[in-house]
């Protein structure tokens, strides 16, 4: 993972107002781990928003000559991490890459930091702390929003499944700024697949979603299988759940309709009456925003990211199902993010706003509970045919639901229907 630090962006530790606030379906945050609570947003983390400026710092180890350069352990990560997260947030955010072209001598061999994925705090501490003295003569840390420190992958004792972010109870102070989370990158060259992106959202309080077993040894995936990154990297549409758009602000107001809540009709078309059962049409998650008639278009000046109109249509149903519960849903298609994918259609899942990362905060629900997809290359088959196709139905018992895919339109949008049983 990188390190991310607050470096000139005027953050303040505390609860601020969010882009979900006074919608009824928004969960509560609360004091779970990476909280899926939408009510506030959390301060202490940098919205994922315009452009952020991210160092790349390049750590070498005295008792090993790195067999790679650092311009091509960059390649390996940009600009495909910064693509990412502009076809994710509909041009709203870029994280742009400001690499130190050169290597930065560590103190001592990477054998004696013991770098492991559980690592010993003490240790890993001091692997912070030499890194951020051996960089700082070279790198002014205040021009940076986010630091990523990319150790040499061929040197002995680099373990790539530390490549973790790491929290720091105590800051590390250089030039001015407060360093209070770190991302430590130990990748291979060709690294996995997204890890670097997976990674970052923990920068901006995402969590993990995969359950990690007790054991260690069970299968991690169960929870979200291939649906967003940060269930697995390796996943097959990793495109970050509307859920977790929402919460970064890349879904606006617009975008989500309550189920059950006043203004949820703004979801149906125009002149249909609010009568059982309720209908809905969906833009898919990953479809771009729409253009406008030549006629409507007005020319602006461009200013980078930020200048991203944003998404179109109502891309998120939610329904909440209790203080801290709710249930999502989302059009899920072969498209931007998700072109691999192995399947199309309605995707459902229940959110737990006081489920911790590592836990399962997010479960999918299986439309085809009897079926696997993709075997060869699904990190969890079971689910890699969870959505729902034009025709089929779910009924959740719980919540005496029934939810219906009844169509498309002509400009590809999902119909959906919703029924009280």
């Amino acid at each position: 993972m990188a390190l991310t630090a607050f470096m000139g962006v005027g953050l303040v530790a505390g609860p601020v107002r969010s882009v979900a606030a006074d919608m009824p379906c928004a969960l509560p945050r609360t004091d779970a781990h990476h909280s899926l609570g939408l009510d506030t947003w959390n301060a202490s983390y940098p919205r994922p928003e315009g452009t952020l400026d991210a160092a790349l710092l390049f750590l070498s180890f005295p008792d090993a000559t790195p067999m790679a350069t650092p311009r091509e352990l960059v390649n390996d990560h940009f600009p495909a991490t910064t693509d990412f997260f502009e076809r994710a947030s509909y041009g709203k955010f870029r994280l742009r890459p400001r690499p130190v072209d050169r290597w930065i001598q560590l103190p001592r061999p990477a054998e004696e930091y013991g770098i492991q994925r559980d690592w010993d705090s003490d240790l890993r501490n001091s692997y912070l702390r030499d890194a951020v003295a051996a960089a700082d003569p070279r790198v002014d840390f205040s021009r940076y929003d986010v630091v990523y420190l990319v150790a040499d992958p061929d040197a002995p004792g680099v373990d790539p499944d530390a490549t973790k972010v790491v929290n720091l109870d105590e800051p590390i102070t250089a030039d001015g700024a407060e360093l209070s989370r770190m991302v430590t990158v130990f990748e291979q060259s060709p690294p996995d697949r997204n890890v670097l992106a997976h990674e970052t959202g923990h920068l901006f309080d995402l969590p993990d979603l995969y359950r990690r077993p007790s054991d260690g040894k069970a299968d991690w995936d169960t929870r979200v299988g291939d649906w967003d990154l940060m269930g697995s990297q390796f996943g097959l549409a990793p495109e970050p759940f509307g859920w977790d758009k929402w919460k970064l602000g890349w879904l606006r107001r617009s975008n989500v309709a309550c189920v059950g809540a006043a203004g949820e009709e703004a979801a149906r078309p125009k002149g249909e009456e609010q009568a059982s059962p309720s209908r809905y049409t969906l833009r898919p998650l990953a479809a771009p925003a729409r253009r406008a008639p030549a006629r409507m278009r007005v020319r602006r000046p461009a200013s980078g990211a930020a200048a991203g109109r944003g998404p179109d249509g109502v891309r998120l149903l939610v329904l909440r199902t209790g203080e801290h519960g709710a249930l999502a849903m989302e059009v899920r298609e072969r498209a931007g993010n998700d072109r691999g994918s192995c399947s199309e259609g309605l995707l459902i899942y229940r959110v737990s706003s006081d489920t911790p990362s590592t836990e399962g905060p997010v479960e999918v629900v299986d439309g085809h509970p009897g079926t696997s997809r993709c075997r060869e290359t699904s990190v969890h088959s079971r689910l890699a045919d969870a959505p729902l196709g034009v025709g089929e139905s779910w009924s959740d018992t719980r919540e005496g639901l029934r939810v219906e895919v009844t169509g498309r339109t002509a400009e590809g949008d999902w119909e959906v229907q919703l029924r009280r049983e």
